[in-house]
């Protein structure tokens, strides 16, 4: 079975993002009769409809390429070489009574923190560690 070396968050999370945006926008526009909450309403309806596209159209979220990490955001793609990374880490703490993993890297060049969580990767943090210690992308 082929390692997998791509990650992104799941596609059925961020198509419900999108249904329940397009949900509350439609009842901030139909079914809400206060302003005030038909303001807040679609407010929050637009901002996951964004939410939404704006991870679509990051995926994948991290990849291992012939060219080296790729680390693709809401805007741009970064390609980093193994050389590039200074450490790759997971850190764990608790929140709301469980237990959050995230995977942290770490850059030389523009001495930036990479920090990615289980719905960026679409899996547990510690699997993808697990690949990239394997592909020579951990110090």
């Amino acid at each position: 079975m082929p390692q997998q070396t791509q990650w992104a968050p799941q596609t059925g999370g961020i198509a419900a993002c999108f249904v329940f945006g397009l949900a509350l926008v439609a009842a901030a526009v139909t079914v809400v009769t206060d302003a005030p909450g038909r303001f807040l309403a679609g407010v929050a309806g637009l901002g996951l409809l964004a939410f939404a596209t704006m991870s679509w159209r990051a995926r994948p979220k991290l990849a291992i390429t012939g060219e080296g990490l790729v680390v693709r955001g809401w805007f741009s793609t970064h390609v980093l070489a193994p050389n590039d990374i200074a450490a790759v880490r997971i850190t764990e703490f608790r929140r709301i009574g469980r237990k959050v993993k995230l995977l942290e890297i770490d850059t030389v060049a523009d001495d930036r923190l990479l920090v990615f969580t289980r719905w960026d990767l679409g899996t547990d943090p510690l699997a993808v560690l697990d690949v990239l210690t394997a592909a020579g992308y951990v110090p």
